[in-house]
């Protein structure tokens, strides 16, 4: 499985993949002619995954985005402006490599009593803003500081506003009034909790789901589909798993039944489904204290599972968490990087893979007034194809 990679001189961290094959070195011609070399993951504070790699059979004539009127370059548009929050910097960095921008200069600062200052940098009037600010944890923290950033561009004669979250606030309709309120235009955000949420919003709210990133990874596995079971932790992510088993040459389901008698706390019943002999894909939105999925894992080897993964969007990653996880339950444990993960919650299971290029592309369809129905029909429950400049992305459209 190789999750790790270690060096004389640094500790065991997490490979980061952002398609099903890494390159050592290659470049990435971008939309506005920048180049990005590879060598190695970029370094940050709170780490950070290696940018998209291509594949090195294609030509880079493979990055050609499909023709939208006459758009042919983007290094003159400067409408278009990205500013990344304290949350998820590198995220932001690698989102913007692939759109071939630089990220917006903006000052971000807390004085001693904990009060944040939001100051910009940059002339932003009449652009298009997007702001890139995960409400992860300290939640908070973190949705204040969106708040004000949304404030500061407003105050700064900004055209439109959109604010990218990684996942929703809890009393979400309370958080989608404070957005709207504080001068956003749009929400673009990456599997919701509750879809129902984006009801919420009395703005455009665009949904983009992590599962295309997921299932381009474990398609490289090349596990024969005979031994693959798609398996739901909970009653309630029934529809997610059912999809993603769909995508998986429409692999069994099966549901693990239990019974939760307080918040962060879960007791497995009984497993619907067979599963002996099999390897059991776990399939959910996020990983918060580990305790569902873990038990659920736990059940799955008693029913004679071959090999249990973990597949989840947004890696919350509350304590116990990573002892959970890192217990021998888990043949891997894959998640994306919507939520930065700290060094020290690193361990041998863990993969991280790279939404960057999926929210990259997001935001230059929005940008270009280009929906996806433009190119595709959409219905309840069907999968839309989206060629881009990396590989092909499935969109799991759900109404």
């Amino acid at each position: 499985m190789g999750s790790l990679v270690q060096t004389s001189n640094s500790p065991l961290i997490p490979r980061f993949r952002t398609s099903h094959r890494i390159l050592e070195e290659a470049r990435v011609q971008c939309r506005s002619g920048v180049r990005c070399r590879l060598v190695e993951p970029l370094k940050f504070e709170n780490g950070k995954p290696s940018t998209p790699a291509l594949p090195a059979d294609k030509d880079p004539s493979f990055l050609a985005r499909p023709q939208l009127g006459n758009i042919v370059s983007r290094k003159n548009d400067t409408r278009l402006r990205i500013f990344s929050g304290t949350a998820n910097p590198s995220l932001s960095q690698e989102i913007a490599c692939y759109m071939g921008l630089e990220l917006g200069k903006i000052n971000i600062k807390r004085f001693a009593d904990g009060e944040i200052y939001v100051q910009l940098q940059e002339s932003v009037r009449g652009c298009d803003v997007y702001l890139v600010q995960p409400t992860c944890p300290p939640a908070n923290e973190n949705l204040m500081e969106l708040l004000i950033m949304i404030d500061a561009c407003r105050r700064a004669s900004a055209k439109n506003i959109t604010a990218t979250q990684g996942r929703e606030s809890i009393a979400a309709k309370l958080v989608a009034n404070l957005i709207t309120e504080a001068g956003a235009n749009r929400v673009l955000a990456c599997d919701l909790h509750s879809g129902q949420s984006m009801g919420y919003f009395d703005i455009p709210v665009d949904h983009v789901y992590g599962q295309p990133v997921v299932l381009d990874y474990l398609a490289s596995k090349r596990v024969c589909s005979d031994d693959l079971v798609v398996v739901s932790p909970d009653v309630g992510g029934v529809a997610r798993a059912r999809a993603f088993a769909k995508k998986l040459s429409d692999a069994p389901l099966a549901i693990v039944d239990k019974r939760r008698h307080g918040h962060n706390v879960a007791e497995v019943m009984n497993l619907i489904g067979d599963v002996k002999g099999k390897v059991a894909v776990m399939v959910d939105d996020m990983i918060d204290t580990a305790g569902t999925i873990s038990k659920g894992a736990a059940l799955l080897h008693q029913e004679g599972a071959r090999e249990v993964y973990a597949c989840t969007t947004h890696a919350v990653f509350s304590p116990p968490a990573i002892e959970r996880l890192s217990s021998g339950l888990f043949q891997e444990v894959i998640i994306t990087n919507t939520i930065p993960v700290l060094e020290k919650n690193y361990f041998p299971q863990l993969t991280v893979l790279s939404v960057a290029n999926l929210l990259g592309e997001t935001i230059w369809r929005v940008h270009d007034d280009c929906s996806v129905s433009n190119h595709f029909a959409t219905s309840n429950n069907v999968m839309i194809v989206i060629r881009s400049r990396f590989n092909t992305l499935y969109y799991l459209v759900q109404d």
